[in-house]
């Protein structure tokens, strides 16, 4: 018997480790094929000038500051919403059918493809709204698919807090905001961070929903109300219209070290929160 559970206990653990060393040598494919494919143009050139000629020549400034600008303003009005909404739905409420409504609804909308983001902010925003393709219509839209990751991660953060840091929290007089503020959030601010990163990852490789919304225009934008054209966006333009791969693979490059190296200072600052508060 005990050689049998040995067996079991090492065959389990064969089998755990090969699918974290496949999953891992996937990501490592990939990331190694665009980083032959596309470090010959990746230059502070590449980074700090326009692009020429529809993206053949030139760089990608206006779509990497399009980038930034997207997500930024997406996670102003994604992250208090999303994290309010989990915070209610925790601390301020019991399991009732609103509670239940509003679960389902948030997996609802986390199950909805891209593009019916897109179509959703393409009626509403731009037309409706009269936004036209601009920042602040694919921020708006961003918003709304964004913020199933960051209620649900955040309410599972706040639920894994011990009832017994409330308890002593309560027991000292605090009230339930202060507790809430001071002593929740501190514990589960990791992860709340992980699903505000999980959604800048989202938000930053969209191109569906962002091509309805912001549109594909090439210029600097400079104001809420300006078209523009992120990265995603810039790159699969760049290879499905065969414009240049080689752009393209530099652009997707580029995107995808700076994925890695949001993910990289956001663990950095989860383990620091985490060593002060354990």
């Amino acid at each position: 018997m005990r050689i049998d559970q040995r067996f079991t206990d090492k065959f389990v653990k064969l089998t755990l480790n090969l699918q974290a060393i496949f999953t891992v040598g996937i990501l490592m494919i990939i990331v190694f094929i665009i980083f032959i494919k596309g470090i010959r143009h990746f230059n502070l050139e590449f980074l700090l000038t326009f692009p020429e000629d529809m993206g053949r020549h030139g760089g990608i400034f206006p779509s990497i500051v399009g980038t930034i600008l997207l997500v930024l303003l997406s996670l102003v009005f994604a992250t208090p919403l999303g994290v309010g909404t989990a915070i209610f739905l925790t601390e301020y409420t019991k399991e009732t059918k609103l509670t239940k409504i509003i679960r389902f609804g948030v997996e609802s909308l986390a199950g909805i493809p891209s593009i019916i983001y897109g179509l959703f902010g393409f009626i509403f925003f731009v037309i409706k709204l009269k936004m036209g393709w601009s920042l602040l219509a694919g921020a708006l839209t961003l918003t709304i698919m964004i913020l199933p990751t960051i209620i649900r991660t955040s309410e599972e953060a706040i639920k894994s807090v011990p009832k017994n840091f409330r308890m002593v929290s309560y027991s000292l007089g605090a009230t339930r905001w202060e507790t809430t503020t001071k002593v929740v959030i501190p514990s589960a601010a990791p992860g709340i961070l992980t699903g505000i990163m999980l959604s800048v990852g989202r938000a930053m490789g969209e191109t569906a929903a962002v091509i309805f919304t912001m549109g594909s225009s090439l210029r600097l934008p400079t104001s809420l109300f300006d078209s523009g054209r992120t990265m995603a966006v810039h790159f699969y333009i760049l290879a499905r219209e065969g414009i240049s791969m080689e752009k393209a693979y530099a652009t997707a490059l580029v995107l995808v070290l700076s994925i890695l190296c949001i993910n990289v200072l956001a663990y950095y600052y989860m383990h620091k929160v985490m060593s002060r508060y354990s």
